[in-house]
């Protein structure tokens, strides 16, 4: 196993003759610690098979220059740097398919076929074939552009028409085909418009077990997933999966452009993408451009009805729920805050008491806190303005008994004076 150390002094000497598979990972993520273990098996598998791809990992928190560099912007990332080339490995993170991965982009970008038993061994080990047939020609330019920027995802052969099996006919050469599903087809440059849309279309088989992988990958090619949910194996729901299956086998040439069939096991994985609650079994027809899904209004119980559907689709009168608009938005930000939430709880009970309990009751302690100012504040203010009053009616009976006395000294003055009246008036009497 290389050490993270080797590929930093390499990158700086720039030394690019060697392929690198690297892991830039980040020493506090989780999904990185899930992964080490699974990264020193590929070291040593690589090492052991004599493989000339160098596996190495990279701090890329300690290394965030060279990180930045080459588009690292999640962890764990996993690139194949190849000359001035980096390939994202974007498949399940297991040690078959990692080193799948280094192998097919390592090598050639065309693979040449030989002879009709190294046809026939290839044709064995993959399940989706890519060829092309014929000489130089501006279609096998076409072919190598295209074979370098997806062979992340396939390979790609070339060979000449005699070791072709014996059923294959060709209306012309050059030719580009794809072998699968037991049979053949053949790209048309007027009916299948750009080749890399087409390969990028045909690198599925017709029908697939999908899987969270799988589906992000479909998600590229822009076509609409038809996929049946199926939960065990009991009788209808494997009539559901029979259907679907005759309707992409019969009905190629006529939905194979704009669906790609298939089915998943449980609902868990589609109940969260779609955030609703699904009962199963069920038909889902994702729209992966915009999230839209459209669902059967009525059971289908045969391929005519599954037909029907899709057609309905087409056409525009089957209903479209989800999507990717504004309220959508929101609605998931609230179903991912929901969902993390509950998940929490489920896992570590105390874990989630901690992390959303504190704070809680912190912020209830302030509330409560502000609260209770409030409250004695006014109630200081209340005693405040009742004393104030109190004040004021006492003013107010003393200013009273002011009034009283000066009435008093004006009742007396005018006694008085009344009486030294009476004096004089008797005085003149005398």
């Amino acid at each position: 196993m290389h050490l993270t150390i080797l590929f930093s002094d390499l990158f700086k000497e720039n030394r690019k003759d060697d392929i690198w598979l690297v892991d830039f990972y980040a020493p506090w993520c989780g999904h990185c610690k899930k992964l080490e273990p699974v990264w020193n098996e590929v070291g040593t598998e690589m090492r052991n098979m004599g493989s000339p791809v160098k596996v190495g990992k990279m701090d890329a928190t300690s290394f965030s220059s060279i990180a930045s560099e080459f588009g690292v912007r999640g962890y764990p990332t996993i690139k194949l740097l190849k000359g001035d080339l980096a390939y994202n490995y974007r498949g399940p993170r297991t040690k078959d398919d990692i080193i799948e991965f280094a192998n097919r982009v390592a090598g050639p970008l065309i693979r040449p076929l030989p002879s009709q038993h190294m046809f026939e061994h290839v044709q064995k080990r993959h399940r989706v074939l890519f060829v092309y047939v014929g000489g130089e020609s501006p279609l096998k330019e076409k072919y190598i552009e295209v074979a370098s920027e997806l062979i992340v995802y396939t390979y790609f052969f070339s060979a000449s028409e005699d070791v072709l099996p014996e059923y294959v006919t060709l209306p012309e050469l050059p030719a580009v085909m794809v072998f699968k599903d037991g049979t053949y087809f053949v790209y048309d440059e007027y009916e299948d418009g750009d080749l890399s849309s087409w390969i990028n279309r045909e690198r599925f088989q017709g029908y697939l077990h999908v899987d969270g992988f799988t589906l992000y990958e479909l998600g590229d090619t822009g076509e609409t997933v038809l996929l049946s949910w199926i939960i065990n194996a009991i009788c209808f729901p494997y009539r559901l999966k029979s259907i679907i299956q005759e309707v992409a086998r019969d009905y190629r040439d006529h939905f194979h452009r704009d669906f790609q069939f298939g089915h998943m096991d449980g609902n868990d994985y589609i109940n969260s993408l779609l955030m609703d609650d699904l009962t199963i079994p069920t038909i889902v027809v994702l729209n992966t451009s915009n999230q839209q899904y459209f669902l059967p209004d009525r059971h289908i119980e045969s391929t005519e009805d599954m037909v029907q559907f899709i057609n309905n689709i087409l056409d525009g009168t089957a209903e479209a729920q989800g999507g990717d608009g504004l309220l959508q938005r929101i609605k998931r930000i609230i179903y991912d805050a929901k969902s993390t939430i509950v998940s929490v709880f489920k896992s570590s009970p105390l874990l989630g008491c901690f992390l959303f309990g504190l704070p809680l009751g912190v912020i209830s302690i302030m509330c409560y806190g502000i609260c209770t100012a409030d409250t004695e504040g006014e109630v200081f203010e209340h005693e405040g303005a009742k004393k104030e009053s109190g004040d004021r009616e006492l003013t107010d009976e003393g200013s009273e008994e002011e009034q009283e006395e000066e009435n008093n000294g004006k009742y007396t003055e005018l006694s008085d004076g009344e009486l030294k009246q009476k004096d004089i008036m008797e005085k003149k009497k005398d």
